[in-house]
């Protein structure tokens, strides 16, 4: 079950559950449609996996298992993952 994780790794915007804004990876790293279009391009900083849409769980499921309250940040920030 995913985490739905409350905030963007890159600027700490909040994220709520029901946001359309929250792109994630297959591993939940979670970012902002902001950064993951403007220094991302699309790709996970961490994994290099493509970051998409972050489904909304319905908010009868959400009552029986609510998101995560634990916020991530990188601490360095994020920068786009350069090609091996």
């Amino acid at each position: 079950m995913l985490e739905l994780r409350p905030n963007c790794e890159c600027c700490d915007k909040d994220l709520p559950p029901d946001s359309a804004e929250a792109m994630i990876c297959t591993f939940e790293c979670t970012f902002c449609a902001d950064c993951v279009a403007d220094g991302l391009g699309g790709a996970c900083p961490n994994c290099g996996g493509d970051l998409v849409r972050r489904p909304v769980r319905p908010a009868a499921m959400l009552a029986k298992h609510p998101a995560s309250t634990k916020r991530v940040l990188k601490a360095e920030g994020c920068a786009p993952v350069k090609a091996a």
